[in-house]
């Protein structure tokens, strides 16, 4: 058998394996123009935002009525879901202060204003119908502004059915209502 022959025979069970692959789907959120929200600060830099495991995980998982996280069939995020989370946010309250954000590591010479840490402590669907997204997010001033505190968020919107579009889709809607509560801090 010549090598050609060959190559084609071993990728053969490849490409049968490809058939049976899980949907991949995006965190995002829509970034719609509704005007910048004016802060104390210049420049921001997110950290990396901190997930709990359930939702730092490949698998989209849904709380079901007896409490119980179960994958939601075979649907799984299509990146990493912290750098996700991170960009998204980073990316929402570019576009929604005036201040400039960017994820760490700051990328430019000159340091920013302010440092963002989030912490989530929950961030999943469930089965009555609800995205929750519950932490803490705490400012730090680098140069005297904002005033440095820490204060919990809880955000919930209703998912209108437990399908892995829905789910994706009320999540970028909650990362925009935590979005305008993080500028909240930074005024």
């Amino acid at each position: 058998m010549n090598v050609r022959a060959l190559a084609v025979v071993m990728a053969l069970p490849l490409a049968a394996c490809g058939s049976g692959e899980s949907a991949r789907y995006l965190i995002d959120a829509p970034v719609a123009a509704t005007g910048e929200t004016r802060v104390s600060v210049r420049s921001v830099e997110l950290r990396d935002v901190s997930l709990p495991s359930h939702a730092s995980g490949t698998e989209i998982l849904v709380r079901e009525e007896d409490g119980a996280l179960k994958p939601l069939g075979d649907a799984v995020w299509a990146d990493d879901p912290e750098r996700a989370v991170t960009g998204t946010l980073a990316q929402l309250l570019d576009a929604r202060s005036t201040a400039t954000v960017s994820a760490e590591p700051w990328p430019l010479f000159d340091g920013p204003s302010a440092r963002l840490d989030v912490r989530i402590d929950k961030m999943l669907a469930s089965a009555p119908g609800v995205f929750e997204i519950t932490g803490q997010a705490a400012v730090s001033a680098v140069d005297g502004r904002p005033r440095e505190r820490v204060e919990r968020f809880a955000i919930s919107v209703p998912v209108a059915e437990l399908t892995a579009a829905a789910v994706t889709e009320a999540q970028g809607r909650a990362l925009v209502a935590l979005s305008d509560e993080l500028i909240g801090l930074l005024r």
